[in-house]
């Protein structure tokens, strides 16, 4: 969700990066309700994306025009103090958020520098108390880091973004986020596939690459996001479909408690 009115909605100072002018909208709810029609999505999770840092805002505007058919996650910075409590009061404000969203990657240290440093651990274990999913946008170089975590807290389920973010790390660095599907209560997503190649919208070039993936986490562990639904069909083509539907929705549909 991002909004052209940047007065109701302003991008937070410490934000990492600027959308481009085409990604704003007067309505960006209206706008993906109509994605969601077309491309005959029931409910769906609107990740709170990183420009507007702590300020939730527009996501929470969205979840109160649709609170059946939505949920969202949400960001804090780890550094900050206050961040523990301000996610409490998020939660107790607005049931809807289901997920912690965590930032990792090389270069991109102002969010937090290791998994290691106590108020990193400390967010995570308010996030698991809450019954949030910790969902982590991390690159390969800290998957080892957040794998001690996460065995140290095996009933907190924790969702990978985008494929793991293969580019932003080396082949060895990957193995660790390939690791990390030992773990029951970790699940990857398959999204972000058009950071990787460019051949949308199917993306049929990387197709030996999700298949590594997918082998790897299991279509019980994985959940799709972005783009349409024809891109698990042509990833999973070798799978039976009630393998593809689990990946569809009915994992994330079980995580979140969505009722039929």
């Amino acid at each position: 969700m991002f909004s052209r009115d940047r007065v109701r909605y302003p991008f937070h100072p410490q934000a990492s990066y600027m959308p481009e002018e085409g990604y704003l909208s007067s309505d960006p709810l209206a706008d993906y309700l109509q994605h969601m029609a077309n491309t005959g999505i029931d409910r769906a999770v609107l990740v709170h994306p990183e420009p507007y840092g702590d300020d939730h805002r527009l996501v929470l505007d969205c979840l109160k025009r649709e609170p059946e058919r939505l949920r969202a996650t949400c960001l804090f910075f780890p550094k900050d103090p206050a961040a523990p409590q301000k996610l409490e009061e998020l939660v107790r404000q607005e049931p809807g958020i289901v997920a912690l969203r965590m930032h990792a990657h090389r270069g991109k240290e102002f969010y937090l520098d290791s998994f290691h440093d106590q108020n990193v651990r400390t967010l995570w274990e308010t996030a698991g108390k809450l019954d949030l999913i910790i969902e982590l946008h991390i690159g390969p170089n800290y998957a080892a880091q957040a794998g001690e975590l996460i065995r140290a807290y095996p009933d907190y389920p924790v969702i990978i973004d985008h494929l793991g973010e293969p580019l932003m790390g080396n082949a060895v660095e990957y193995a660790d986020m390939l690791a990390l599907a030992q773990y029951k209560n970790v699940y990857m997503k398959l999204s972000g596939v058009d950071y990787i190649a460019k051949d949308g919208p199917l993306y049929i070039s990387v197709r030996h690459f999700t298949r590594a993936v997918v082998d790897a986490f299991g279509p019980e562990h994985l959940v799709w996001g972005g783009g349409a639904p024809a891109l698990v069909d042509a990833h999973l083509a070798h799978l039976p479909e009630s393998a593809q539907g689990l990946v569809k929705g009915e994992n994330l549909a079980r995580l979140l408690k969505f009722r039929r």
